[in-house]
């Protein structure tokens, strides 16, 4: 170990490698290239872009540089075969003695890092009886299993956190640097309940205030919050739902309140026992919220407590209009995703195809039906053959019903080879910016295994409709971005050898610190 390298141990000092460098830019000039690393700023350590760019606003800052060498392969032993001269030939560790300083005043440096977080990802401190992740099948990345609950991701890309594993210094700097707004779990406001429900780890906890639910909101009364609400039959509704709504009602800063039914799947083994609503569990729910919902708006001008997409889908009511989404604030939650998708409507449709054409539309147990009704004028068109088919979840079990969650096996198991000329998958199961689903199958591999076009949905109606009709290329939601984006790259400040991901959380589950996706 090098003593530059010590000394960063000794100091806590988080290296940050440099992705970019802006031509022309005060970094460019100074000689920094794509493969630095930045080590402090104004002779401090930075955790993060947040902290980064606090330190830019002082005006007059000095960044410290350090050009990585990688040093030649040295040998751990005496190797006697050639197989052993192989394995013991390791590269030694990148020294970071050359280092260097340059200043900026009142100018933005041009870095662009390849990580948003230097220091790691901050972990959840719960067990939730509702985790997503415990509910995992095995055999999938080993990222997919790391839970994450990290508040900096909460104000960056809007990821729920429960606010549990927060320090006192955490909590001044979120006031401090007004990180607002910020996505808050809460589930309920009975401080018994939630710590039955959620069973916080003591030795994970490091500030027993921070389980406190109502004095941290009350505390972060500065801080603009959206809060979710997971609803866990026989747990957390009926009046304790009244409870919760009309505490987070009466709090100046909580903005809004998304309530998501509880998500499983069939890998619950040694879990609580817990399971889903029953319609008339979510006609009730439905029923207590929009007393709630009509209150709000006469007296705030605001609806503030959202159901999701679910709820009404369980319950067999209507969606509401698009007006009463109140601009989608919780899309990404599950909450109008259905409304939203058919905001836009079909396009001028032709009276036939060219030539005929066979399409599937596969999505989620619980989207199918609505998908149906929705495509209907599609099948006037000669020539177009449309069948919305619902795919049972052969991954997570068939109580899992959310079209974002749908993998490549359950496709293989939904899809004969050769029986269409186009089948669409909902854009939702797809990385961001891959063709790549939730188990690794690609959108090529399916094309050669099923011998047809397969392509990705729209995000709306429309959209679809032009998929469907001219083989327009998806630009849909896909899970990976934001914060996910983050977690997928394999770097989001990950401890060495680390891949961090919520694949599943944006994919389309309800579970702790997650957002959920349900359509098609």
């Amino acid at each position: 170990m090098t003593a530059a390298e010590r000394q960063i141990l000794d100091e806590q000092i988080f290296p940050a490698p440099i992705k970019t460098v802006e031509a022309g830019s005060p970094a460019e000039r100074a000689g920094v290239r794509p493969g630095d690393v930045l080590l402090r700023v104004n002779g401090q350590s930075v955790t993060d872009v947040l902290a980064y760019r606090h330190q830019l606003e002082r005006g007059v800052v000095t960044l410290e540089i350090a050009r990585p060498r990688e040093a030649l392969q040295v040998m751990t032993g005496v190797p006697t075969t050639a197989q052993d001269h192989h394995r013991l030939m390791l590269k030694a560790p990148p020294s970071l003695d050359d280092t260097f300083t340059f200043t900026v005043e009142w100018e933005d440096p041009g870095l662009d890092f390849e990580e948003v977080l230097f220091d790691g990802i901050k972990k959840c401190a719960n067990k939730c009886d509702f985790c997503y992740v415990h509910q995992m099948p095995r055999g999938f990345r080993k990222s997919l299993y790391i839970m994450d609950d990290d508040y900096r991701l909460s104000f960056l890309y809007g990821s729920f956190v429960t606010l549990t594993n927060l320090t006192e210094g955490d909590i001044q700097r979120i006031l401090n640097e007004n990180l607002s707004p910020l996505y808050v779990s809460v589930h309920t406001a009975n401080q018994d309940l939630r710590q039955d429900m959620m069973k916080w780890w003591k030795l994970k906890v490091k500030d027993p205030q921070a389980v406190q639910i109502r004095s941290m909101i009350e505390r972060l009364e500065s801080i603009d919050l959206y809060t979710q609400i997971v609803l866990v039959p026989e747990r957390n509704d009926r009046e304790n739902l009244d409870e919760t709504v009309e505490y987070l009602s009466s709090r100046p800063n909580v903005l809004s309140a998304a309530v998501v039914p509880i998500g499983l799947t069939g890998h619950r083994k040694n879990l609580p026992d817990v399971r889903t609503f029953t319609r008339e569990e979510a006609q009730d729910t439905l029923k207590r919220l929009n007393v709630w919902r009509k209150k709000f708006l006469q007296e705030r001008g605001t609806r503030f407590v959202f159901p999701s997409d679910e709820i009404y889908l369980l319950a067999g009511e209507p969606l509401p209009s698009e007006e009463e989404y109140e601009g989608f604030p919780m899309l990404e939650n599950g909450v109008g995703m259905i409304r939203d998708f058919l905001t836009e409507g079909l396009p001028a449709l032709p009276a036939a195809l060219p030539e005929p054409r066979k399409v599937i539309l596969g999505t989620g147990l619980l989207f199918a039906e609505s998908l149906d009704r929705a495509v209907e004028p599609l099948r006037q068109i000669a020539g177009l053959d449309i069948e919305v088919r619902a795919v049972e979840n052969k991954t997570f079990g068939r109580i899992t019903t959310v079209a974002g969650l749908l993998t490549g096996r359950c496709f293989r198991h939904a899809v004969q080879p050769g029986e269409a000329d186009l089948l669409i998958v909902p854009p939702t199961t797809l990385r961001y910016g891959t063709e790549l689903m939730l188990d690794d199958v690609s959108l090529s591999e399916l094309r050669n295994e099923f011998r047809m076009d397969v392509r990705a949905g729209g995000s709306t109606l429309g959209e679809l409709a032009r998929v469907i009709l001219d083989g327009a290329q998806s630009s849909g939601h896909q899970w990976g971005m934001s914060a996910h984006a983050v977690k997928d790259s394999g770097r989001g400040g990950a401890a060495p050898g680390e891949a961090l991901e919520t694949d599943v959380a944006e994919s389309g589950m309800h579970g702790e610190g997650v957002k959920g996706r349900g359509q098609a």
